[in-house]
């Protein structure tokens, strides 16, 4: 197998050395199971040695090759090959000498992993090459052979646990056993995080709590450090800061409970680690306003979480009650972690999570994170950790900050100018401040508004009962409260219940704090029941189900014994009728040959036994056997006489025919050679006439050479015209095309201006136009108005007139009319006989009367002066023919009159 397995590697034929170790395992699988195991170690060895000495050849080759001129010592084909290829020599020395052996080195790892899958004797075996393969990727960089090797190891797992009927499985409740595996995850697990494959870092981390689900067991403390710690920076890569704590949370427990030698550094440095990473967890709640799927999905995300952290195998009832900010800061204070934290830490943990600092906050904070900033080590208890530093935790805190001075601000201004919020904020610009409020506002951890018109921040309350507010507007009573006291002390001389008043509410709230906290404790026992009855209960179902399997257990092994028992009963059975058979047989045929020889059997009691039987057998055959040797031997003797003589009489023929051949090839050789010479002189004879007869041709040959010569040299100069004078047609066409194109480029744009303007000066005389008829439209509305409210004064006059020479009719006193000044008075006339008169006398509404129509009798020398055009009457000399004359000419006339001028203006406006 070693001279097999070195002839595969240095063919490399992996198949071929995969089948050979498939067959040499199911030879020696049963017998000596050592033997494999060398096998395969020298098959690795050997990968091994190959590629490394194809790796150094190559460096060596690279050495070699750095030289001032490369093309001092190549080939016209290796220059041409290298102009095409465009490889360097590296490249191409890795191609030509390390890929293929690294080729076969990981089909060698890959084939040693399938051949010990599933073998219980040779698990340290697998295990090695696992951490090998490991290494390989490792050294190499090779992170996609990685991935496959991860995935080969996590199917051959799975496989192990689907087919457990099978022979040589291997047994993982085995400490031994359970302690390769999580050894190879472990080395799997770091070599993840050293290659920066976060996702298979993960996974790897799944694979460890999926093995630790199976057996039901606990790994040791160190490897759990190693655990918690990977998990730290694989939550930190993905942003989950939340996590990212639990893990740092789980680890300090950890190292608390169980090791021993924590020295102070340590303990200190760590539980700063978990301070550090609680504050760094958002404040705010990221599923806030989330859909039910979304909600789902995050609950079981975080029951995932929680059980990685926690190697936690039951299903918890509300998984994000236990995974939040808010559980794990009250965990960090129950726990004692507080106290074992460095000072600076502490300070800014008090001062971001319990002091209300609306004004210099991020400036207290600002030195702090200075000097955390600078902090850090490497743990003395785990050599496989890397380094911690506190600057990776100033981000984030820096952001919680601003998110603290944010809420604690809102909680006092209303609104506040961004250059005064800004200088309150040293960490960020106020554009990175936005973004941050931004998020908070949409997770409804704050209540603003950004005005840049105004240069404002504006903070908004949705209600009064705020609890912000409400807390602030009762810290500031109980502040003005003691300021009142201190200013106006009480008077001593207060009634029992007055005193008694004020430690009654602490009393009050004494014993509604009291009730509270038994009510609490009430149900946490009232829990902690439950929990142990249904503890109780499932080691009572799991004790029935161990003891139901080991009945079964029992029944199954009584069964197989009494199988096994029957079938030991028929094979003795069946051996005994075999060998029963085979005597019978045995003494037929010794009787037989006794017989043909003439003697007698011995018989015991009738019959020959078996032992009699075997015995004479037994001397027979001897005894056959040495005459036949003794023959054999007398053969082999007269064989041996007759060869020898047979080679003594043939020894000088041959020479003779030997010597005869000599010469025949002698006298062959020199006729040939002879031969050769004259074909030699009649060819370069041949040659030589040849060359003369071509000799004369030699002139002819130069002449139509220099014809052809010149004829080429003429076509290639008209060609070589044609072309120039063809680009010279194409450049003046491009020419003339780039003139063109600007021309008309400059005339579009010429005459877009000038629509332009048109449009311009047309939009121009519309808006003077639409100005000028809105104008007059007004001053026409004005007229209009002036005149309504000339013709309402006048009726207003009118009609006051009217009222008054009403009254003073009532009153028996007549009136007399208005007179003119040029015209002398009239003589009062009785008004039984003026009222007919008047009513003779007075025109119809609307109607023109003349002058010598207007009155009669008396009054017919007198006419009343005429209404002028707008409804102006002067005086009239009776009264009541000016009440009945105003009274028609204001219904009719001067209504008429006007609304035949504004139609007439209208006319003429349009």
């Amino acid at each position: 197998m070693f001279k097999y397995v070195e002839l595969c590697v240095d063919m490399r034929k992996g198949r071929f050395a995969k089948d050979g170790l498939i067959q040499y395992r199911i030879i020696c699988q049963q017998v000596n199971v050592s033997s494999l195991e060398e096998v395969i170690k020298h098959f690795m060895h050997l990968s091994t040695e190959k590629a490394e000495q194809a790796r150094s050849q190559a460096q060596a080759l690279e050495e070699a090759l750095d030289v001032d001129d490369l093309e001092a010592d190549k080939r016209p084909e290796d220059l041409m090959l290298s102009y095409v290829s465009g490889e360097k020599g590296k490249d191409r020395s890795d191609r030509e000498l390390v890929t293929p052996w690294f080729k076969f080195l990981w089909e060698t790892y890959r084939t040693v992993l399938e051949i010990l899958r599933n073998n219980s004797k040779l698990e340290a075996l697998y295990a090695m090459t696992a951490h090998r393969a490991f290494q390989f990727c490792k050294q190499y960089k090779r992170t996609t052979e990685f991935r496959r090797l991860c995935e080969i190891i996590r199917n051959h797992l799975a496989n192990l646990n689907k087919y457990r009927d099978q022979r040589d499985r291997p047994d993982l409740s085995a400490p031994e056993s359970l302690q390769l595996y999580l050894d190879t995850r472990f080395e799997q697990l770091k070599i993840a995080t050293e290659l920066e494959l976060w996702q298979e870092a993960f996974r790897s981390v799944e694979d460890i709590h999926g093995l630790m689900c199976m057996v039901k067991k606990t790994p040791k403390p160190s490897l759990m450090t190693v655990y918690y710690v990977k998990l730290t920076e694989i939550f930190w890569k993905s942003s989950s800061h939340l996590y990212h704590a639990y893990a740092w949370f789980k680890l300090f427990l950890l190292q608390k409970s169980f090791n021993k030698n924590l020295g102070q550094k340590d303990l200190q440095l760590i539980a700063s680690s978990v301070v550090l990473a609680a504050l760094s967890v958002p404040p705010h709640d990221r599923t806030h306003g989330a859909s039910h799927l979304e909600l789902e999905h995050e609950k079981e995300r975080n029951l995932r979480m929680a059980n990685l952290i926690g190697f936690n195998l039951e299903t918890k009832p509300d998984s994000r009650e236990v995974l939040s900010r808010s559980s794990l800061l009250a965990e960090l204070a129950s726990k004692g972690v507080m106290s074992c934290v460095s000072q600076e830490v502490k300070d800014i943990y008090y001062l971001l999570e319990n002091e209300f600092l609306p004004s210099d906050l991020a400036l207290k904070v600002l030195p702090l994170l200075n000097k955390i900033s600078k902090l850090g080590g490497k743990f003395t208890f785990a050599s496989s950790v890397p380094e911690v530093q506190f600057s990776q935790y100033v981000p984030a805190l820096e952001k919680l900050a601003t998110l603290r001075l944010l809420q604690q601000v809102s909680n006092v201004y209303q609104s506040m100018k961004i250059e005064n919020l800004a200088g309150m904020i040293p960490f960020f610009d106020f554009s990175v401040v936005e973004k941050i409020s931004v998020d908070a506002v949409k997770q409804k951890f704050l209540s603003m508004k950004v005005d840049h018109m105004k240069n404002v921040v504006i903070f908004c309350k949705t209600s009064l009962e705020a609890d912000g507010l409400r807390d602030h507007l009762a810290s500031f009573a109980e502040q003005l409260n003691k300021a009142r006291q201190m200013i106006c002390p009480p008077d001593r001389k207060q009634s029992k219940l007055g005193a008694l008043l004020p430690t009654l509410s602490e009393v009050v709230a004494k014993e509604h704090k009291r009730l509270l906290a038994r009510k609490s404790i009430i149900e946490k026992r009232k829990e902690e029941q439950e929990r142990q009855l249904l503890e109780k209960e499932r080691e009572e179902e799991s004790k029935r189900l161990r003891l139901l399997k080991i009945d079964e257990e029992a029944e199954q092994r009584r069964l197989a014994t009494e199988i096994e028992q029957r079938k030991i009963q028929r094979l003795q059975r069946e051996k005994e009728e075999r060998d029963r058979e085979e005597a019978e047989a045995l003494r037929l045929e010794a009787e037989k040959r006794l017989k043909r020889k003439g003697k007698k059997p011995v018989i015991e009691g009738g019959q020959i036994s078996r032992e009699s039987l075997m015995q004479l057998t037994l001397v027979e055959q001897v005894r056959e056997r040495q005459e036949m040797e003794k023959k054999l031997q007398k053969l082999a003797k007269t064989m041996d006489h007759l060869e020898r003589a047979k080679r003594e009489e043939a020894a000088p023929l041959i020479d003779a025919a030997y010597q005869q051949r000599l010469v025949e090839e002698r006298v062959l050789h020199e006729r040939e050679q002879q031969l050769e010479v004259e074909l030699s002189r009649q060819r370069h004879a041949g040659d030589l006439n040849e060359k003369e007869r071509l000799s004369r041709m030699m002139g002819n040959k130069e002449i139509y050479q220099e014809r052809v010569v010149s004829h080429r040299q003429a076509e290639f100069n008209r060609l070589q015209r044609d072309r120039l004078d063809r680009i010279s047609k194409i450049l003046l066409s491009r020419k003339q095309e780039r003139e063109k194109m600007r021309k008309l480029k400059y005339y579009l744009k010429v005459e877009e201006e000038k629509r332009q303007k048109l449009r311009e000066e047309e939009e121009a005389r519309e808006r003077e136009e639409a100005e000028r008829k809105k104008k007059e439209q007004a001053e026409r509305q004005a007229k209009l108005d002036e005149i309504a409210e000339k013709q309402k004064q006048r009726l207003r006059e009118i009609e006051e007139k009217a009222e008054r020479e009403k009254r003073e009719a009532l009153l028996g006193r007549p009136a007399e009319p208005a007179l003119r000044p040029y015209e002398p008075p009239v003589r009062p006339v009785d008004p039984g006989t003026a009222a007919p008169a008047a009513a003779a006398a007075a025109p119809a509404p609307g109607k023109y009367v003349p002058k010598f129509r207007r009155g009669g009798g008396e009054t017919a020398g007198a006419p009343p002066p005429e209404a002028d055009r707008w409804g102006n009457s002067g005086s009239r000399p009776d009264g009541d023919r000016w009440d009945r004359n105003s009274s028609s000419f204001g219904s009719g006339g001067g209504s008429r009159s006007s609304s035949t001028w504004s139609s007439s203006r209208m006319r003429d406006r349009t």
